[in-house]
């Protein structure tokens, strides 16, 4: 984090680049250490799409303060964007872009570009890569790139060689579908339309990359069974932090407690046997591991665009074959194991071969079972319109933990009935 005695020490040809590298909190935090004379240069200076994340980033209170340090035509924009939602297209886009009519020459449409691209009262285009044709009423016609406009002869009309095999960006789409609009297309930047086609901004790759930033770090908080923090970690208040994970944790204790239970259930049994509970965190560790990497792995894919829910009988196969391939694997190492330790230290007793049998096929059963939970689970709550990130790890885990054992001395008792049992 950068303090704001050490700003002012920097050179101030130091300065601007690296405030315009910062992320929007921590330029909301120099902002709001500096004099009202100083943050209204600083506000200036930002482009409006940046400019509505820092007047984002400060209390309500403080909003209409840090917009009336706005130029008038950078206000209107910047209170334009605001009016969007924060997880929309159009809380993303910048108002400017570079516009050419079709009936333009090459010529003219150069001169116009670089007029659009020179700065003018401080306000400059978010990038001159591409051109785009509008009509009078606005609508989007064309594309054009900057080599396709200066490789042009001088006299061609821009409507002969702009691109109109467009790739656009509604300005009510989310801002997970803009990025993986954004990782199917070699684009740096999209244009955002209404519904009528009338264009209303850009979004650009270094504005998507923060969104793919963030919204990885919000799904590695819930598949670490917490809530988003929204906040960074050293800056969130203990109260705040110990609610988003207090409310978690308490879910997955009481979760936890149907283990007690289970394991109560099958008192008789681990009275008689009591080697069988020497194996249930093997058991129940086996099953919710299996059941964590299958969740991984199916949010993963979701979230890229490779899984639809259309897709959940082709997962199901496939975590039926993988589950019992590594069921089978973890199953026969525990049956050496037991085996082994038997004839080396003769720890479990005369009927050694029937408790490493019910491990051996417990593990089988538990990790395909902990498989297809972990997969189907993601499905499950997409279908019930909840993010899938919640059903990874720790909730995939607590409910493999409580089936598993279910599944485990149930076996036991078909296998070692008129034994040990």
């Amino acid at each position: 984090m950068v303090k704001i005695a050490d700003f002012n020490a920097l050179d101030p040809a130091e300065q601007q680049p690296l405030f315009l590298h910062l992320k929007a909190a921590q330029q909301v935090e120099l902002l709001m250490a500096m004099p009202i004379a100083e943050r209204k240069i600083w506000m200036r200076v930002l482009d409006p799409d940046d400019a509505v994340d820092v007047v984002q980033g400060v209390p309500p209170s403080e909003r209409a303060g840090l917009l009336d340090l706005l130029d008038r035509f950078s206000r209107n924009e910047v209170t334009a964007l605001l009016a969007y939602a924060e997880d929309s297209a159009g809380g993303l886009m910048s108002p400017r872009y570079v516009r050419v009519r079709p009936d333009m020459t090459a010529a003219e449409a150069t001169n116009y570009v670089r007029r659009q691209s020179a700065r003018s009262a401080g306000r400059t285009v978010e990038t001159i890569h591409y051109a785009y044709v509008l009509d009078v009423e606005q609508k989007l016609l064309g594309v054009i790139s900057c080599r396709q406009l200066l490789s042009s002869q001088p006299e061609v009309l821009v409507s002969e060689f702009m691109s109109t095999n467009l790739v656009v960006i509604h300005e009510q789409m989310h801002e997970k579908e803009v990025a993986k609009t954004f990782s199917l297309h070699p684009y740096l930047a999209l244009p955002v339309v209404t519904t009528d086609g009338r264009m209303k901004g850009i979004v650009t790759l270094d504005d998507v990359v923060d969104v793919v930033h963030e919204q990885h770090t919000k799904d590695i908080q819930k598949m670490g069974g917490s809530e988003a923090l929204d906040e960074p970690y050293l800056k969130i208040g203990l109260t705040k932090m110990a609610r988003k994970r207090g409310s978690w944790l308490m879910a997955l204790f009481i979760g936890e407690m149907f283990t007690a239970s289970a394991m109560g259930y099958f008192e008789a049994e681990v009275a008689k046997a009591v080697v069988l509970a020497l194996f249930v965190p093997l058991i129940i560790s086996s099953g919710g591991n299996s059941g964590s990497q299958a969740s991984t792995l199916v949010i993963r894919a979701m979230a890229l665009g490779e899984v639809t829910l259309a897709d959940w009988w082709k997962v199901i196969r496939r975590e039926v074959v993988t589950g019992l391939m590594l069921g089978a694997l973890l199953g026969l190492t525990g049956l050496i194991r037991i085996m082994l330790w038997q004839g080396v230290f003769h720890t479990y007793g005369e009927h050694a071969v029937l408790v490493a049998l019910t491990v051996a096929l417990s593990l089988v059963v538990i990790v395909l079972w902990g498989g297809l939970a972990g997969s189907i689970l993601p499905f499950v709550m997409r279908r019930l319109g909840f993010d899938p990130a919640t059903a990874c790890t720790p909730f995939v885990a607590t409910f493999v933990d409580v089936t598993g054992l279910i599944i485990y001395f149930s076996l036991a008792k078909v296998i070692l009935v008129g034994t040990m049992l």
